[in-house]
């Protein structure tokens, strides 16, 4: 069974402020929606509405049939204590909690509860709908499937974050939704593991409600676009992909400042002509008082004609400015300027690799021989599990080899963001943090770097743990514009990041003059970054293309 969600006249916020709302949408079977809008815009509180997990400031959200299974899956930056690999995709399926309701129903069959029969049979359906009858059979094929080589039982506390994102991925195979609601299901997922999930989405029969800011994905899943515009408020329904919503965007907002300017010009003229003729009737009414005294009727008479003629011509105007149509300004957005501070040039060899090599229980990284120049910029591509970060570490020297030489430039300074965030001290509120790492900033100068970056009084006061992954990007993007460097290095840096942020991000990056290394599966941002080398690796083995 395949179901259709209908949201009509839809408003959502929270206490007093409201997000959006007249959201009216339709999501039929195989269609795939993207939400898009800037971090706080409301797209997860959208998706929550729609799995019918909050209530509505306004409006309403329905499926048909009325029992449709709507699956939503959201963001996890958290493992639970003792949950498995099974008990995760158990839980994210859905099976979980069918297969609880259906044992609460049964054991109330042949007591006296009344429609306890009926329940059992509503709970059986849904049990069987969820898939949970063959779940455990399924998961063992899928999680080989998708390289994922420890078994279901096997906590999840222990998984590598790759390792992680490829359970995620195994659960969002195995459900058997009706309706599927995505939040971020690109994040952590490599190259096949994109791919995988591409296939998956558009081969679905069920429609799909995704929030995303990886471009490539939605640009070839997407079927219709969905912007929560909180600078305009304003909700735009695109029936189109994504390709045809930026460029049909660009028309609009150029049409709309084109008719600002326009009716600003026109109305500008107005008033300054109207000015114009009050100053010339008041004159007329000056002139005339000076000349009455020689009593000549015939000349104040042509006098007063002449000043109410200048005074209608006025009210004209002024009739003229009134029947103008309102043209409202469009709002400015909000945009994060983002710049990466450089420091002098280091040496001229900022990291070598001699034949070194890495050893972490089972798996091996090298023998790698690299060097990497200053002022080079390399793109680091390869599978989860491949040794990407490895790599990053051994060349930074937080690393040492089992075996060969590493080395790093003596004048070099480091900057960057690693793939978990944590440039800053956890359990410290995150104004506290950033000033221990740039201790020559004052308090208040930390306070107005980070509101430029859209972390206000409650981010600052908040500690590092409790921020999202938005949040503590944004952070770390934040620390590189304080303190200058000459080796940037960045670890998945569009994790996280909302659109303006990311093209933001690109901008600096290309304006940036430095060393660069970058690790990242954005195939948008691999097609728009400079770069002078690709490394690719695969198997704990690093191939060079120029």
């Amino acid at each position: 069974m395949t179901g259709t969600l209908v949201a009509k006249d839809l408003a959502g916020g929270f206490g007093h402020r409201t997000l959006f709302e007249g959201l009216n949408l339709t999501v039929s079977p195989g269609e795939v929606v993207g939400i898009l809008g800037a971090n706080g815009a409301g797209k997860s509180t959208l998706l929550r509405l729609l799995g019918g997990l909050d209530e509505p400031l306004d409006g309403s959200v329905t499926t048909a049939p009325p029992d449709a299974f709507v699956g939503h899956l959201p963001q996890e930056h958290e493992r639970i204590d003792g949950e498995t690999i099974a008990d995760y995709i158990a839980r994210r399926t859905g099976a979980r909690e069918a297969t609880r309701a259906m044992e609460a129903s049964a054991a109330l069959l042949g007591s006296d509860a009344p429609g306890a029969d009926d329940a059992y049979a509503a709970a059986f359906d849904r049990w069987m709908a969820s898939g949970a009858a063959d779940l455990d059979d399924r998961i063992p094929a899928t999680l080989a499937e998708l390289g994922l080589t420890v078994g279901p039982d096997a906590p999840m506390t222990g998984l590598s974050g790759g390792q992680a994102a490829r359970a995620a991925l195994a659960a969002l195979l195995l459900s058997r939704f009706d309706v599927v609601l995505l939040d971020e299901p690109t994040n952590d997922l490599d190259l096949p593991g994109l791919e995988r999930l591409e296939a998956f989405v558009t081969g679905l029969r069920a429609g799909v409600v995704l929030i995303s800011h990886d471009r490539e994905f939605l640009s070839r899943v997407a079927t219709r676009i969905v912007e929560l515009d909180l600078a305009q408020n304003q909700v735009t329904v695109h029936d189109g992909g994504y390709e045809s919503f930026l460029h049909e965007r660009a028309v609009a907002k150029q049409h709309a400042r084109d008719a600002y300017e326009e009716f600003a010009a026109k109305k500008g003229d107005l008033v300054a002509r109207a000015r114009t003729q009050r100053e010339w009737s008041s004159q007329g009414v000056r002139n005339a008082m000076k000349k009455s005294p020689d009593n000549d009727k015939i000349r104040r008479r042509a006098q007063s004609e002449s000043s109410e003629k200048q005074a209608q011509k006025v009210r004209q105007m002024e009739s003229r400015i009134a029947r103008l149509e309102e043209v409202e300004e469009p709002r400015k957005e909000w945009v994060l300027q983002f710049e990466i501070a450089a420091a002098p040039r280091g040496s001229t060899v900022a990291a070598t690799l001699d034949q070194a090599v890495v050893q972490q229980g089972d798996f091996t990284l090298g023998p790698v021989s690299l060097q990497v120049d200053a002022g080079d910029r390399v793109a680091i591509t390869g599978p989860n599990g491949a040794g990407k970060s490895t790599l990053l570490r051994l060349l930074l020297g937080e690393l040492s080899p089992s075996a060969g030489r590493a080395s790093l430039g003596a004048t070099i300074a480091v900057g960057g963001i690693d793939q978990a965030r944590t440039g800053f001290a956890e359990d410290r509120p995150l104004g506290d943090a950033f000033e221990a790492v740039v201790p020559e900033m004052s308090p208040a100068d930390v306070r107005t770097l980070l509101a430029k970056f859209g972390l206000k009084a409650d981010h600052v006061a908040s500690r590092v743990d409790r921020l999202s992954g938005g949040e503590r990007t944004r952070a770390a993007m934040a620390l590189l514009q304080a303190r200058g460097v000459n080796l940037l290095v960045l670890d998945e840096p569009t994790n996280h990041l909302d659109l303006p942020a990311i093209l933001q991000l690109e901008q600096a990056l290309d304006r940036y003059e430095g060393t660069l290394l970058v690790v990242t599966h954005d195939r948008r941002l691999l097609a728009n970054l400079r770069t002078d080398q690709h490394w690719e690796v695969s198997d704990g083995q690093v191939t060079v293309r120029v």
